[in-house]
């Protein structure tokens, strides 16, 4: 199961004090359509001389849609694109005065350019081929680009006429490698079947590119390898075999060098960063022993050196690194830091954020203070947001945890909350969290514990849960809970958990393990491994935690919801995406139907068309209410908070 988050001033002693859980702004009521109003901000990419930074915005949600558009900063922020549907990936000419973006105003996304002044978009490419991703040459005459091949007049046709049975790991599906002359718009085929490529970077001399590439994307293993390829004639060679998943492709400024964030052996999921010569040869781990926390961000330095954004605990820290791995770290004031773009000036630009401030787009220059340039989310500083206290308690072996709690200003004895969140490679951050808001301004302690098996804590934290869904994370959460209770924070008779995606799992654990909770709520959970296993996609996060189903049954049944489900006692919401390959809907049908048939209260919600994380607003707006609405019902009225609401 891919990781997947959902989505704070560390307390260093182990004893914790209520005292940062303030409203901010004005006593606003909050409401589901304010707490999903964010504009998101991502893709910074800085021009060639640095004096200007081309971004993404993602709007909020519209309807069923989503759009998002480019935006180009030179010290106040401005639209750049402005059609009906949506552009992204804005990327510079080499010299600066075009930009080239995606667009899907002509239903399949295409590459436009635009002069940088302004002016009509010119698209560059057209048809039925969707463009999936692009890169300018150093030159900029011409484009290296990533996208499926069309349907034949024939596959259009059959498919036309409904006559559309097909195989499933289609050739067609597979993203191939193209180059496209600038000047006329003339496509030539660089890297075709049985080749898929996942990302493409130029060599700064402009003869190759460095791709990620498998010729065997039909697998459910990690088979992705990185090559370079001759840009006169495709002519490839392998550079790197690493053994598990990896990401975030970059070159290095004099080409010799490519680099990219991975797993440490064989998983479960990118952790560390690596650098390998583009002549071939052995990655080197640059972080795990200097820095061992999650590269979440990174980018090459005009001297060969590298800026580093790690998640730490629920913040972020920002390194300068080198090519031997010796990590310097830089003083950033305490946020949570998303994307990262550094200028060939050396200014930093970040999408910094917080639990009461929704991303912004800020600058800087290493040693002075931030500042922020942008005022994206500006209904958000009238809304009655509560700052998380971060707090840390010994779980049963003696473990450190750290987790953050969102509750009422002065309230005790609280109906609480437990929040778990994805992956369970992932973890919580200072972010905005719309479950946690909106729960606690209807008088709940929300209560959301980085439990073992989190990032931002060392590899060894990462994956103390392997084999283990269940045990010792379980064993945190509750001694979390006991915690809360013996400081007189918590109610013990009004406790709920809650969750998505292996949240969901966890609540789903919890109620076949427990009658504490007297409410759950579970989304895209995971009722039964071994089913999930061979219904998802992509199964080889699932392998490395328990290996096959058909070779290792036990571990699977052990962790599985399901096996302890008749001794489930506790009142239970569901919500599932009916369009979820990643948890799918199986999951939530087969816990659906084991709670009905043991008489336990239940509720199954479906929301059409969606997948894994949702996306249309009135899905969105739903979802916040019914949780709210469920703990309502089966945890009480708020008689012992202090808070007035």
């Amino acid at each position: 199961m891919p990781l997947h988050r959902l989505p704070l001033r560390r307390v260093v002693a182990l004893g914790f004090v209520l005292v940062s859980a303030a409203p901010v702004g004005a006593q606003t009521p909050l409401t589901p359509e304010q707490l999903i109003a964010v504009r998101r901000l991502a893709d910074l990419r800085w021009s060639p001389d640095g004096r200007a930074l081309a971004l993404t915005v993602t709007e909020p949600p519209n309807g069923i849609t989503v759009s998002r558009h480019v935006w180009v900063s030179t010290d106040v922020p401005r639209q750049y694109t402005y059609s009906a549907k949506s552009e992204d990936h804005a990327r510079w000419s080499s010299d600066g005065k075009r930009l080239a973006f995606l667009s899907d105003r002509d239903q399949a996304a295409q590459i436009y350019i635009m002069p940088v002044g302004g002016g009509e978009a010119i698209a560059l490419t057209r048809g039925k081929r969707a463009v999936q991703n692009f890169e300018w040459s150093p030159d900029g005459k011409q484009l290296a680009l990533l996208g499926t091949d069309p349907k034949t007049d024939a596959e259009q046709k059959r498919e036309d006429d409904k006559d559309d049975a097909h195989p499933v790991d289609r050739t067609q599906d597979r993203s191939h490698l193209w180059l496209a002359d600038v000047a006329t718009g003339a496509l030539r085929p660089l890297l075709g079947a049985p080749w898929s490529i996942g990302d493409v970077q130029w060599l700064p001399n402009g003869d190759g590119l460095v791709v990620v590439a498998t010729d065997h994307p039909e697998s459910d293993q990690e088979t992705n390898r990185i090559f370079v390829v001759k840009a006169s004639d495709g002519t490839m060679r392998p550079v790197a075999t690493p053994s598990g998943p990896f990401n975030r492709l970059h070159v290095s400024p004099d080409g010799k060098h490519v680099a990219f964030v991975g797993a440490r052996g064989d998983g479960p999921s990118a952790h560390d960063l690596y650098v390998v010569s583009t002549d071939g040869g052995t990655p080197r781990n640059l972080t795990g022993a200097s820095i061992d926390r999650p590269v979440e961000a990174y980018a090459w330095r005009s001297d060969g050196t590298l800026l580093v954004a790690t998640t730490d605990g629920f913040r972020t820290a920002l390194w300068t690194l080198d090519t031997l791995g010796k990590g310097t770290r830089l003083v950033l004031p305490g946020m949570k830091v998303g994307d990262v773009a550094l200028s060939s000036a050396g200014t930093i630009a970040f999408v910094g954020e917080s639990a009461t401030q929704p991303p912004e787009l800020w600058t800087w220059d290493g040693t002075t203070t931030p500042r922020r340039v942008s005022s994206f989310n500006p209904s958000f500083e009238h809304l009655a947001l509560i700052k998380p206290t971060l707090l840390t308690y010994r779980s049963f072996d003696g473990r450190a945890i750290e987790a953050a709690l969102v509750a009422p200003a002065g309230g005790t004895h609280l109906p609480t909350i437990v929040h778990v969140h994805g992956g369970p490679t992932g973890n919580w951050s200072d972010q905005l969290d719309s479950w946690d808001q909106l729960l606690a301004a209807a008088g709940y302690a929300v209560f959301s514990p980085n439990i073992r098996g989190s990032t931002g804590y060392g590899y060894d934290f990462a994956v103390r849960n392997r084999g283990d869904w269940g045990g010792g994370d379980f064993k945190d959460i509750m001694a979390g809970v006991d915690y809360l209770i013996q400081r007189g924070i918590a109610d013990p008779d009004r406790l709920g958990i809650a969750g998505w995606s292996y949240g969901g799992y966890m609540a789903e654990w919890a109620i076949t393990q427990t009658t504490r909770f007297k409410a759950a709520v579970s989304g895209a959970g995971l009722s039964d491994l071994a089913s999930e296993y061979g219904t998802e996609d992509h199964p080889a996060y699932d392998e490395w935690f328990y290996g096959l189903p058909y070779e290792k049954p036990e571990g699977f049944r052990r962790s599985s919801p399901l096996t302890y489900v008749k001794n489930a006692r506790t009142p239970t919401l569901i919500l599932q995406g009916d369009n979820d390959v990643i948890d799918p809907m199986g999951q939530s049908q087969e816990l659906y139907r084991a709670l009905k048939r043991y008489g336990v209260t239940t509720e199954l919600v479906v929301y059409p068309r969606e997948g894994h994380g949702f996306h249309e607003e009135k899905h969105l707006i739903d979802r916040l209410r019914r949780i709210v609405a469920w703990f309502d019902q089966y945890m009480g009225p708020h008689k012992s908070t202090a808070a007035s609401h």
